[in-house]
């Protein structure tokens, strides 16, 4: 039997007139259209005026809400009992450049999910649970293998699923 598939699409069209400002206006095609304004703008130490979250900001965001989703539609898929959970996200980069006054390149150095799922789900269930919303959050697809871990939070302790 062939495997179900869909396609999701976004666009995003962006316009900077001064500074360091960036409106972007995205769009969702296809079934269940949309579109959002989602301006960004840098802090004084880039050259910013703070009008409105970094970039950076929506990308962590993003990532956040993905794995959050997921975590939610899957739970129901996998009949596994997850009426609420808490999901941290740190994500790192490393910018270098040769002088102050020289572009920098940037690389990304890590992002760490931590994941408490409660109700009564056994770890088991909630390690299945974390595995498979991985796998269906599209942003997360998108990063270079590696560069994210997940823990689980067991009791007081956080332990490392990756």
């Amino acid at each position: 039997m062939a495997k179900m598939k869909f396609d999701v699409l976004f666009e995003g069209e962006g316009s900077n007139t001064s500074k360091f400002r960036n409106d972007c206006t995205v769009h969702l095609r296809g079934a269940a259209p949309r579109t959002d304004f989602l301006p960004s703008d840098e802090g004084a130490y880039h050259g910013g005026d703070g009008t409105a979250p970094y970039p950076l900001a929506y990308f962590v965001s993003g990532l956040t809400t993905c794995i959050m989703t997921q975590l939610r539609a899957f739970s129901k898929r996998l009949d596994i009992d997850c009426p609420s959970f808490d999901v941290n996200c740190e994500a790192r980069w490393q910018a270098e450049m040769d002088n102050p006054k020289a572009p920098y390149e940037s690389k990304g150095v890590g992002f760490r999910l931590d994941i408490d799922i409660k109700g009564t789900a056994s770890v088991e269930d909630k390690k299945r649970l974390i595995a498979a919303a991985t796998k269906g959050c599209f942003v997360e697809v998108i990063i270079k293998p590696g560069l994210i871990t997940h823990r689980l939070k067991v009791g007081n302790e956080w332990v490392a699923l990756d």
